[in-house]
Protein backbone atom coordinates (compact mmCIF):
# COMPACT_ATOMS: atom_id res chain seq x y z
CA UNK A 1 0.00 0.00 0.00
CA UNK A 2 1.16 3.38 -1.14
CA UNK A 3 2.79 5.64 1.80
CA UNK A 4 1.24 8.96 0.67
CA UNK A 5 -0.73 11.32 2.68
CA UNK A 6 -3.99 9.58 3.14
CA UNK A 7 -7.06 11.76 0.71
CA UNK A 8 -9.08 12.99 3.54
CA UNK A 9 -12.65 13.15 2.63
CA UNK A 10 -15.59 14.66 4.15
CA UNK A 11 -19.27 12.99 3.61
CA UNK A 12 -22.41 15.10 3.35
CA UNK A 13 -25.31 12.82 4.43
CA UNK A 14 -25.22 9.82 6.59
CA UNK A 15 -28.88 8.16 5.66
CA UNK A 16 -28.85 4.68 4.12
CA UNK A 17 -26.25 5.29 1.41
CA UNK A 18 -23.85 7.65 3.58
CA UNK A 19 -23.99 4.97 6.27
CA UNK A 20 -23.29 2.53 3.17
CA UNK A 21 -19.80 4.64 1.85
CA UNK A 22 -18.94 5.21 5.76
CA UNK A 23 -19.01 1.75 6.19
CA UNK A 24 -17.32 0.51 2.87
CA UNK A 25 -14.33 3.44 3.93
CA UNK A 26 -14.48 2.18 7.44
CA UNK A 27 -14.22 -1.43 6.46
CA UNK A 28 -10.72 -0.26 4.17
CA UNK A 29 -12.63 -0.34 0.34
CA UNK A 30 -10.17 2.76 0.15
CA UNK A 31 -7.40 0.24 -0.25
CA UNK A 32 -8.27 -1.31 -3.57
CA UNK A 33 -7.27 1.91 -5.34
CA UNK A 34 -4.03 0.03 -5.97
CA UNK A 35 -0.18 1.31 -5.82
CA UNK A 36 0.48 4.37 -5.90
CA UNK A 37 -2.83 5.47 -5.08
CA UNK A 38 -4.28 7.91 -1.95
CA UNK A 39 -6.06 5.79 0.70
CA UNK A 40 -9.20 7.63 1.46
CA UNK A 41 -9.95 8.90 4.96
CA UNK A 42 -13.44 9.44 6.40
CA UNK A 43 -12.21 13.05 8.28
CA UNK A 44 -16.04 14.33 9.13
CA UNK A 45 -19.95 13.83 8.24
CA UNK A 46 -22.59 16.04 8.15
CA UNK A 47 -25.71 14.97 10.04
CA UNK A 48 -28.87 16.65 10.88
CA UNK A 49 -29.29 15.20 14.23
CA UNK A 50 -26.27 13.59 16.67
CA UNK A 51 -28.10 11.37 18.99
CA UNK A 52 -30.01 9.91 15.57
CA UNK A 53 -29.47 5.75 15.80
CA UNK A 54 -27.67 4.96 12.25
CA UNK A 55 -27.19 1.77 10.78
CA UNK A 56 -23.45 2.65 11.31
CA UNK A 57 -21.39 3.10 14.09
CA UNK A 58 -19.29 5.89 13.88
CA UNK A 59 -17.23 7.62 16.17
CA UNK A 60 -19.08 10.32 17.39
CA UNK A 61 -15.96 13.15 16.53
CA UNK A 62 -16.51 12.45 13.06
CA UNK A 63 -19.87 13.76 13.01
CA UNK A 64 -21.08 17.43 12.99
CA UNK A 65 -24.24 19.47 12.28
CA UNK A 66 -22.23 22.32 11.10
CA UNK A 67 -21.70 22.13 7.26
CA UNK A 68 -18.16 24.50 7.73
CA UNK A 69 -16.88 21.70 9.69
CA UNK A 70 -16.49 19.93 6.05
CA UNK A 71 -16.62 22.71 3.52
CA UNK A 72 -14.03 25.05 5.60
CA UNK A 73 -11.37 22.28 6.45
CA UNK A 74 -8.46 22.64 4.04
CA UNK A 75 -7.41 18.91 4.80
CA UNK A 76 -10.64 17.50 3.29
CA UNK A 77 -9.89 17.37 -0.15
CA UNK A 78 -12.90 14.92 -1.12
CA UNK A 79 -16.60 15.68 -0.56
CA UNK A 80 -19.08 12.91 -1.21
CA UNK A 81 -22.48 14.30 -1.44
CA UNK A 82 -25.19 12.08 -0.49
CA UNK A 83 -28.02 14.39 0.98
CA UNK A 84 -29.85 14.35 -2.23
CA UNK A 85 -32.29 17.51 -3.71
CA UNK A 86 -31.54 20.36 -4.78
CA UNK A 87 -31.01 22.89 -1.77
CA UNK A 88 -28.81 22.65 0.34
CA UNK A 89 -27.37 20.43 -1.82
CA UNK A 90 -26.29 22.76 -4.43
CA UNK A 91 -24.75 25.70 -2.06
CA UNK A 92 -22.68 22.85 -0.31
CA UNK A 93 -21.38 21.45 -3.68
CA UNK A 94 -20.71 24.98 -5.05
CA UNK A 95 -18.95 26.39 -1.76
CA UNK A 96 -16.39 22.45 -1.64
CA UNK A 97 -15.89 23.65 -5.46
CA UNK A 98 -15.26 26.94 -4.69
CA UNK A 99 -12.76 26.01 -1.72
CA UNK A 100 -10.99 23.47 -4.61
CA UNK A 101 -12.32 20.35 -3.29
CA UNK A 102 -13.35 17.43 -5.52
CA UNK A 103 -17.23 16.64 -5.87
CA UNK A 104 -18.48 12.95 -5.88
CA UNK A 105 -22.50 12.84 -5.84
CA UNK A 106 -25.56 10.84 -6.04
CA UNK A 107 -27.64 13.64 -6.83
CA UNK A 108 -29.73 13.33 -10.14
CA UNK A 109 -32.13 16.77 -9.19
CA UNK A 110 -29.25 18.71 -8.40
CA UNK A 111 -27.60 17.64 -11.63
CA UNK A 112 -30.33 18.02 -13.76
CA UNK A 113 -31.79 21.73 -12.41
CA UNK A 114 -28.09 23.16 -11.74
CA UNK A 115 -25.59 21.09 -14.21
CA UNK A 116 -24.43 23.37 -16.38
CA UNK A 117 -23.43 26.06 -12.85
CA UNK A 118 -21.82 22.98 -11.32
CA UNK A 119 -19.76 21.35 -14.15
CA UNK A 120 -18.62 24.96 -15.13
CA UNK A 121 -17.37 25.75 -11.80
CA UNK A 122 -15.73 22.96 -11.39
CA UNK A 123 -13.93 23.41 -14.77
CA UNK A 124 -13.15 26.84 -13.58
CA UNK A 125 -11.52 25.66 -10.46
CA UNK A 126 -9.57 23.28 -11.73
CA UNK A 127 -11.65 20.33 -9.33
CA UNK A 128 -13.42 16.66 -10.69
CA UNK A 129 -17.08 16.32 -10.02
CA UNK A 130 -18.11 12.96 -10.98
CA UNK A 131 -21.18 11.55 -10.62
CA UNK A 132 -21.49 7.73 -11.36
CA UNK A 133 -24.25 7.04 -8.59
CA UNK A 134 -26.35 10.05 -9.92
CA UNK A 135 -28.17 7.19 -12.35
CA UNK A 136 -28.89 3.35 -12.50
CA UNK A 137 -27.34 2.82 -8.73
CA UNK A 138 -24.54 0.57 -9.20
CA UNK A 139 -24.62 0.23 -13.10
CA UNK A 140 -21.67 1.76 -14.79
CA UNK A 141 -23.16 3.84 -17.18
CA UNK A 142 -21.62 7.23 -16.56
CA UNK A 143 -18.28 5.87 -16.67
CA UNK A 144 -18.82 4.35 -20.11
CA UNK A 145 -20.30 7.45 -21.68
CA UNK A 146 -18.15 9.81 -21.07
CA UNK A 147 -15.04 8.19 -21.71
CA UNK A 148 -15.10 4.38 -23.30
CA UNK A 149 -17.63 5.21 -26.06
CA UNK A 150 -16.51 9.12 -26.82
CA UNK A 151 -15.30 8.03 -30.39
CA UNK A 152 -19.13 7.06 -30.74
CA UNK A 153 -21.73 9.42 -31.35
CA UNK A 154 -24.65 8.49 -29.34
CA UNK A 155 -27.77 8.40 -31.21
CA UNK A 156 -29.92 6.94 -28.94
CA UNK A 157 -30.74 6.19 -24.80
CA UNK A 158 -33.60 4.34 -23.56
CA UNK A 159 -34.05 3.02 -20.15
CA UNK A 160 -35.60 1.45 -17.24
CA UNK A 161 -34.10 3.96 -14.68
CA UNK A 162 -36.87 4.33 -11.86
CA UNK A 163 -37.12 0.76 -10.00
CA UNK A 164 -39.93 1.68 -7.82
CA UNK A 165 -42.46 2.00 -11.21
CA UNK A 166 -41.04 -1.18 -12.62
CA UNK A 167 -41.49 -2.82 -9.38
CA UNK A 168 -45.75 -1.50 -9.58
CA UNK A 169 -45.90 -2.34 -13.22
CA UNK A 170 -44.23 -5.61 -13.06
CA UNK A 171 -46.62 -6.85 -10.34
CA UNK A 172 -49.70 -5.44 -12.01
CA UNK A 173 -48.79 -7.04 -14.89
CA UNK A 174 -48.26 -10.78 -12.93
CA UNK A 175 -51.17 -10.10 -10.49
CA UNK A 176 -53.86 -8.53 -12.59
CA UNK A 177 -54.03 -5.71 -9.79
CA UNK A 178 -54.68 -1.85 -9.83
CA UNK A 179 -52.49 0.85 -9.05
CA UNK A 180 -53.25 1.75 -5.91
CA UNK A 181 -53.18 -1.71 -4.20
CA UNK A 182 -49.98 -2.73 -5.96
CA UNK A 183 -48.37 0.64 -4.45
CA UNK A 184 -49.99 -0.08 -1.21
CA UNK A 185 -47.64 -3.27 -1.00
CA UNK A 186 -44.50 -1.71 -2.54
CA UNK A 187 -45.27 0.92 0.36
CA UNK A 188 -45.23 -1.77 2.96
CA UNK A 189 -41.77 -3.34 1.43
CA UNK A 190 -39.51 -0.71 1.47
CA UNK A 191 -39.68 -0.13 -2.50
CA UNK A 192 -41.72 2.97 -2.63
CA UNK A 193 -41.78 5.96 -0.39
CA UNK A 194 -44.71 7.40 1.69
CA UNK A 195 -44.86 10.17 -0.85
CA UNK A 196 -44.44 8.60 -4.10
CA UNK A 197 -45.10 11.55 -5.94
CA UNK A 198 -41.31 11.49 -7.58
CA UNK A 199 -41.69 7.91 -8.65
CA UNK A 200 -44.98 7.20 -10.00
CA UNK A 201 -45.21 10.41 -11.43
CA UNK A 202 -42.00 10.26 -13.32
CA UNK A 203 -39.91 13.06 -11.66
CA UNK A 204 -37.10 11.01 -10.70
CA UNK A 205 -36.81 9.41 -14.07
CA UNK A 206 -36.93 12.78 -15.61
CA UNK A 207 -34.08 14.04 -13.37
CA UNK A 208 -31.95 10.64 -14.72
CA UNK A 209 -32.54 11.10 -18.23
CA UNK A 210 -31.40 14.39 -18.12
CA UNK A 211 -28.44 13.43 -16.73
CA UNK A 212 -27.80 11.06 -18.81
CA UNK A 213 -28.58 13.37 -22.29
CA UNK A 214 -25.87 15.57 -20.80
CA UNK A 215 -22.83 13.03 -20.62
CA UNK A 216 -24.38 11.13 -23.99
CA UNK A 217 -25.27 14.50 -26.16
CA UNK A 218 -23.50 17.34 -24.55
CA UNK A 219 -27.22 18.91 -24.08
CA UNK A 220 -28.33 21.00 -21.60
CA UNK A 221 -31.95 19.68 -21.34
CA UNK A 222 -34.21 21.55 -18.73
CA UNK A 223 -36.38 19.55 -17.22
CA UNK A 224 -39.29 21.13 -18.81
CA UNK A 225 -38.39 20.63 -21.81
CA UNK A 226 -38.66 16.57 -21.02
CA UNK A 227 -41.89 14.85 -21.87
CA UNK A 228 -43.17 13.69 -18.62
CA UNK A 229 -45.85 11.51 -18.07
CA UNK A 230 -46.51 9.14 -14.74
CA UNK A 231 -48.00 5.51 -14.21
CA UNK A 232 -50.83 7.04 -12.04
CA UNK A 233 -53.87 6.38 -15.01
CA UNK A 234 -52.52 2.88 -15.80
CA UNK A 235 -55.43 0.25 -14.97
CA UNK A 236 -55.44 -3.19 -14.84
CA UNK A 237 -57.14 -3.82 -17.52
CA UNK A 238 -54.46 -2.58 -19.87
CA UNK A 239 -52.31 -4.90 -18.44
CA UNK A 240 -54.24 -7.96 -19.53
CA UNK A 241 -55.23 -6.32 -23.17
CA UNK A 242 -51.52 -5.52 -23.56
CA UNK A 243 -50.46 -9.15 -23.12
CA UNK A 244 -53.61 -10.40 -25.33
CA UNK A 245 -51.77 -8.08 -27.84
CA UNK A 246 -48.16 -9.26 -27.49
CA UNK A 247 -46.95 -6.11 -25.25
CA UNK A 248 -45.98 -5.82 -21.68
CA UNK A 249 -46.08 -1.79 -20.36
CA UNK A 250 -43.05 -0.37 -18.55
CA UNK A 251 -42.25 3.08 -17.42
CA UNK A 252 -39.73 4.24 -20.22
CA UNK A 253 -37.01 7.38 -20.26
CA UNK A 254 -35.70 7.88 -23.61
CA UNK A 255 -33.08 10.08 -25.53
CA UNK A 256 -32.85 10.17 -29.05
CA UNK A 257 -32.28 12.16 -32.15
CA UNK A 258 -35.06 13.06 -33.92
CA UNK A 259 -36.30 15.62 -36.58
CA UNK A 260 -33.21 17.24 -36.62
CA UNK A 261 -33.00 17.72 -32.93
CA UNK A 262 -32.82 15.51 -29.28
CA UNK A 263 -36.22 13.92 -28.00
CA UNK A 264 -36.44 13.63 -24.31
CA UNK A 265 -39.10 11.96 -23.03
CA UNK A 266 -40.60 10.02 -19.95
CA UNK A 267 -43.68 7.68 -20.14
CA UNK A 268 -45.17 4.82 -19.95
CA UNK A 269 -45.13 2.50 -23.41
CA UNK A 270 -46.50 -0.82 -24.66
CA UNK A 271 -42.76 -2.76 -25.24
CA UNK A 272 -42.84 -5.76 -27.23
CA UNK A 273 -42.99 -9.47 -24.92
CA UNK A 274 -40.25 -10.62 -27.46
CA UNK A 275 -37.70 -8.20 -26.83
CA UNK A 276 -34.75 -8.02 -23.12
CA UNK A 277 -36.70 -4.80 -22.43
CA UNK A 278 -40.11 -6.41 -21.73
CA UNK A 279 -38.10 -8.83 -19.40
CA UNK A 280 -36.25 -6.13 -17.26
CA UNK A 281 -38.60 -6.88 -13.63
CA UNK A 282 -39.50 -5.82 -10.33
CA UNK A 283 -36.73 -2.83 -8.94
CA UNK A 284 -34.08 -4.01 -11.87
CA UNK A 285 -32.52 -1.29 -13.96
CA UNK A 286 -31.44 -1.05 -17.48
CA UNK A 287 -29.89 1.45 -19.96
CA UNK A 288 -29.59 0.44 -23.51
CA UNK A 289 -27.36 2.59 -25.60
CA UNK A 290 -26.99 3.15 -29.58
CA UNK A 291 -23.57 4.29 -30.84
CA UNK A 292 -22.38 4.42 -34.45
CA UNK A 293 -19.88 2.65 -34.43
CA UNK A 294 -20.63 0.21 -31.79
CA UNK A 295 -24.51 -0.66 -32.05
CA UNK A 296 -26.36 -1.40 -29.44
CA UNK A 297 -25.09 -1.78 -25.73
CA UNK A 298 -27.05 -3.07 -22.84
CA UNK A 299 -26.75 -1.99 -18.87
CA UNK A 300 -28.37 -3.59 -16.31
CA UNK A 301 -28.29 -4.46 -12.85
CA UNK A 302 -29.36 -2.88 -9.23
CA UNK A 303 -30.52 0.05 -10.22
CA UNK A 304 -31.29 1.58 -6.19
CA UNK A 305 -29.91 0.27 -2.60
CA UNK A 306 -27.59 1.34 -0.20
CA UNK A 307 -25.21 -1.20 -1.47
CA UNK A 308 -25.30 -0.67 -5.36
CA UNK A 309 -24.85 3.44 -4.86
CA UNK A 310 -22.13 3.37 -2.42
CA UNK A 311 -20.39 0.81 -5.57
CA UNK A 312 -20.72 4.16 -7.55
CA UNK A 313 -19.78 6.59 -4.84
CA UNK A 314 -16.92 4.86 -3.75
CA UNK A 315 -15.72 3.91 -7.33
CA UNK A 316 -15.54 7.35 -8.16
CA UNK A 317 -13.77 8.17 -5.27
CA UNK A 318 -11.45 5.95 -5.83
CA UNK A 319 -10.76 7.18 -9.13
CA UNK A 320 -9.77 10.50 -7.74
CA UNK A 321 -7.53 8.48 -4.89
CA UNK A 322 -5.26 7.68 -7.80
CA UNK A 323 -5.00 10.79 -9.40
CA UNK A 324 -5.49 10.03 -12.98
CA UNK A 325 -5.57 13.05 -15.69
CA UNK A 326 -8.40 14.67 -15.14
CA UNK A 327 -10.20 14.77 -17.97
CA UNK A 328 -13.50 17.09 -19.19
CA UNK A 329 -16.00 16.39 -16.58
CA UNK A 330 -17.86 13.96 -17.36
CA UNK A 331 -21.27 16.13 -17.65
CA UNK A 332 -19.98 17.76 -20.95
CA UNK A 333 -17.46 15.24 -22.54
CA UNK A 334 -19.09 15.57 -25.81
CA UNK A 335 -18.57 19.54 -25.92
CA UNK A 336 -20.44 21.97 -24.62
CA UNK A 337 -22.21 22.84 -28.22
CA UNK A 338 -25.95 23.63 -28.60
CA UNK A 339 -27.90 20.94 -29.09
CA UNK A 340 -31.42 21.69 -30.73
CA UNK A 341 -34.51 20.26 -28.65
CA UNK A 342 -37.33 18.33 -30.35
CA UNK A 343 -40.80 18.41 -29.42
CA UNK A 344 -43.11 15.49 -28.64
CA UNK A 345 -45.46 16.77 -30.94
CA UNK A 346 -43.22 15.84 -33.88
CA UNK A 347 -42.45 12.19 -32.24
CA UNK A 348 -43.68 9.13 -34.48
CA UNK A 349 -45.04 5.80 -33.08
CA UNK A 350 -47.46 3.34 -33.08
CA UNK A 351 -50.39 3.72 -30.44
CA UNK A 352 -52.62 2.08 -28.41
CA UNK A 353 -56.02 3.45 -27.95
CA UNK A 354 -58.51 1.91 -25.59
CA UNK A 355 -61.80 3.47 -25.73
CA UNK A 356 -65.22 2.57 -23.52
CA UNK A 357 -67.46 2.94 -25.97
CA UNK A 358 -71.49 2.49 -26.26
CA UNK A 359 -72.33 -0.44 -27.73
CA UNK A 360 -73.99 0.16 -30.89
CA UNK A 361 -74.20 0.28 -34.52
CA UNK A 362 -72.12 2.59 -36.64
CA UNK A 363 -69.29 3.78 -33.48
CA UNK A 364 -65.90 2.32 -34.84
CA UNK A 365 -67.59 4.35 -37.86
CA UNK A 366 -67.59 7.73 -36.52
CA UNK A 367 -64.29 6.66 -34.54
CA UNK A 368 -62.34 6.09 -37.98
CA UNK A 369 -63.32 8.74 -39.58
CA UNK A 370 -61.65 11.10 -36.95
CA UNK A 371 -58.65 8.80 -36.91
CA UNK A 372 -58.71 9.04 -40.86
CA UNK A 373 -59.09 12.68 -41.37
CA UNK A 374 -55.87 13.14 -38.61
CA UNK A 375 -53.70 10.29 -40.87
CA UNK A 376 -53.67 8.02 -38.14
CA UNK A 377 -54.03 4.54 -40.06
CA UNK A 378 -55.80 1.90 -37.91
CA UNK A 379 -54.10 -1.36 -38.03
CA UNK A 380 -56.01 -3.06 -35.83
CA UNK A 381 -59.24 -3.17 -33.79
CA UNK A 382 -60.68 -5.55 -30.59
CA UNK A 383 -63.34 -5.41 -29.62
CA UNK A 384 -62.54 -6.54 -25.53
CA UNK A 385 -64.67 -6.58 -22.38
CA UNK A 386 -68.17 -5.61 -22.51
CA UNK A 387 -70.69 -4.18 -19.96
CA UNK A 388 -74.14 -5.46 -20.90
CA UNK A 389 -75.66 -3.86 -18.04
CA UNK A 390 -74.45 -0.59 -18.81
CA UNK A 391 -74.43 -1.13 -22.22
CA UNK A 392 -70.93 -0.20 -23.12
CA UNK A 393 -67.73 -1.91 -24.40
CA UNK A 394 -63.98 -1.72 -24.55
CA UNK A 395 -62.88 -0.74 -27.61
CA UNK A 396 -59.27 -1.21 -28.39
CA UNK A 397 -57.65 0.60 -31.43
CA UNK A 398 -54.01 -0.20 -32.73
CA UNK A 399 -52.62 2.15 -35.30
CA UNK A 400 -49.89 1.92 -37.38
CA UNK A 401 -46.99 4.75 -36.75
CA UNK A 402 -48.67 8.41 -36.69
CA UNK A 403 -47.36 11.70 -35.27
CA UNK A 404 -47.95 12.68 -31.76
CA UNK A 405 -49.74 16.11 -32.60
CA UNK A 406 -52.43 14.05 -34.49
CA UNK A 407 -53.33 11.23 -31.76
CA UNK A 408 -53.31 14.26 -29.17
CA UNK A 409 -56.08 16.38 -31.68
CA UNK A 410 -57.65 13.02 -32.16
CA UNK A 411 -58.12 12.34 -28.26
CA UNK A 412 -60.01 15.56 -27.98
CA UNK A 413 -62.76 14.75 -30.99
CA UNK A 414 -62.83 11.22 -30.00
CA UNK A 415 -63.82 12.18 -26.55
CA UNK A 416 -66.32 14.98 -27.52
CA UNK A 417 -68.50 11.83 -29.61
CA UNK A 418 -71.79 10.90 -27.71
CA UNK A 419 -70.94 7.33 -28.41
CA UNK A 420 -67.83 6.86 -26.49
CA UNK A 421 -68.44 7.22 -22.83
CA UNK A 422 -64.75 8.29 -22.18
CA UNK A 423 -61.17 7.55 -23.80
CA UNK A 424 -59.06 5.39 -20.96
CA UNK A 425 -56.31 4.51 -21.99
CA UNK A 426 -53.43 6.22 -24.90
CA UNK A 427 -50.35 4.42 -25.01
CA UNK A 428 -47.29 4.54 -26.85
CA UNK A 429 -45.96 1.24 -28.35
CA UNK A 430 -42.34 1.62 -28.67
CA UNK A 431 -41.08 0.34 -31.61
CA UNK A 432 -37.67 -2.50 -32.46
Amino acid sequence: MSTARPLGVGLLGLGVVGSAVAAGLMAGRGDIAGEGARRPALKRALVRDLSRKRAISLDPRLMTTDPSAILDDPSIEVVIEVMGGEHPAFDYISRAIRAGKHIVTANKEVLCKRGDELFGLAASHGVRLLHEASVGGGIPIIGPLSSDLLANRITSIRAIINGTTNYILTKMAAQGAGFDQVLSEAQQLGYAEADPTADVDGWDAAYKICVLARVAFGASVPLEAVYREGIRGLQAQEFRYAATLGFTIKLLAAARMEQGGLLVRVHPALVPSTVPMAKVDGVLNVVEVEGDLVGPLWFQGRGAGPDATASAVLGDLLRIARGSEIRKQAGASRGSHQVRLALMDGHECKYYFRLVCKDRPGVLAQIAGILGRLQISIASVIQMDANAERGEADLVIMTHPSLEKNVQTAVREITALQVVARVASVLRVEGY
